[in-house]
């Protein structure tokens, strides 16, 4: 009987039962700028870089301490976001240097409006994510393991290479969960730091303080997806917990962190407008009435296709509860064109950035200020 390894059993196993879920990966393999088309080539062998943030247990077990999960993990097995491997008592993760998705976004697809509108993110993502969201629209990558994908191998040397060959302002993590692959983005961070690239992070603010902090020091700014505002909304279709990721949210303002907020409203699930209130007045309380909110439109996808899109209606009145509870900088998204994409001047209330997409059409700001009136609008804007 030929031997096999436990990758090979693995992998066989996984291509066998997900063969007609994973047909496919989000993105077109990426081009660079040089006309290189096999940026994302397969790779059959996952990382093998010690993972940061855990503590060795006895009986060579390991606690991993970057989430607030803190799965307790035997030899030979992984965590809950599969991408973080124990083995002999040293915690492994598998997805450094090995993004499954890679690409040239505007900024404001992340969506960043107050980070460097115009501009150009080198974006990627790997496998794995810590929570679970019916609704993902990234699932493909983010709701399996590395082996049921096609994974690269671009170190951070190369990400940065790339983003500087393409004129890109920043780097974005992005696309799956990026906490789960913290030490790739820490490492590429710092690279793209010297070499003048700022760094964004889009993640669910699923992290423990610790790690948080430090990423706080290497990143440029971070767009948190508040998925709803009660624990039951969380467990029953993220399977995650409300309460750590507003404490990462504290975190951020706290470090004076550029944040800014999305809210995917569901309609019937999480567009309770008490429930959004509620929000909007902690936003405010906890944070600044200058966080960037976001109420984006859910179309159906993956586990909730059973659900309409979000009324347009029902995205105008949670704008309405947030400007109405003193939120100064409120957006509507994944509505082309709708008048809640431009930025408005909280003090005259004249457009200073009109928006139709991910498209900026003008801009009224001058070192940061409305042009009109000389009001102070927060962001980076340089």
């Amino acid at each position: 009987m030929r031997s096999i390894t436990r990758r090979q059993f693995l992998k066989g196993v996984a291509g066998g039962a997900c063969a007609l879920a994973l047909s496919r990966i989000p993105l077109e393999p990426f081009t660079s700028s040089r006309g290189e088309t096999n940026l994302l080539a397969d790779v059959p062998e996952l990382s093998q870089v010690e993972a940061r943030y855990y503590r060795k247990l006895s009986h060579l077990e390991v606690e991993c301490q970057l989430c607030p999960r803190g799965c307790r993990v035997g030899d030979l097995e992984r965590g809950f976001c599969g991408v973080r491997e124990n083995r002999g008592g040293t915690y492994y993760t598998l997805v450094h240097s090995r993004p499954a998705a890679l690409n040239i976004d505007p900024i404001e697809k992340k969506p960043f409006f107050h980070f460097h509108p115009s501009t150009l993110a080198f974006s990627l993502g790997t496998a794995g994510c810590n929570i679970q969201c019916k609704f993902c629209q990234n699932w493909d990558i983010s709701q399996v393991r590395p082996e049921q994908v096609q994974n690269s191998y671009l170190p951070p040397e190369k990400i940065v290479s790339e983003a500087r060959e393409a004129s890109c302002a920043s780097i974005a993590y992005t696309y799956s969960e990026p906490v789960i692959f913290y030490e790739y983005m820490v490492d590429v961070a710092r690279l793209a730091r010297k070499k003048g690239i700022k760094s964004v992070a889009v993640t669910n603010g699923f992290i423990k303080p610790d790690p948080l902090l430090e990423l706080c020091k290497e990143v440029d700014a971070v767009k948190v997806d508040l998925k709803g505002f009660t624990e039951t909304y969380y467990h029953e279709f993220c399977k995650g917990e409300l309460k750590p990721v507003l404490e990462s949210l504290k975190v951020l303002q706290k470090a004076g962190v550029w944040h800014e907020i999305v809210y995917l409203v569901v309609p019937t699930l999480n567009d309770q407008e008490g429930s959004i209130r509620q929000m909007c007045r902690w936003i405010r309380e906890e944070l600044s009435a200058d966080v960037p909110v976001h109420f984006t439109r859910f179309h159906p996808m993956y586990l909730l296709k059973n659900l309409p899109p979000t009324p347009v209606k029902t995205l105008e009145t949670s704008r309405q509860i947030a400007l109405d509870a003193g939120l100064r900088f409120v957006y509507v998204g994944n509505v082309p064109g709708h008048e809640g994409e431009n930025t408005y001047c909280p003090r005259c209330h004249k457009t200073l950035i009109r928006r139709v997409g991910y498209s900026i059409r003008e801009t009224h700001l001058r070192k940061g200020a409305c042009q009109f009136c000389g009001e102070k609008i927060p962001g980076a804007w340089g």
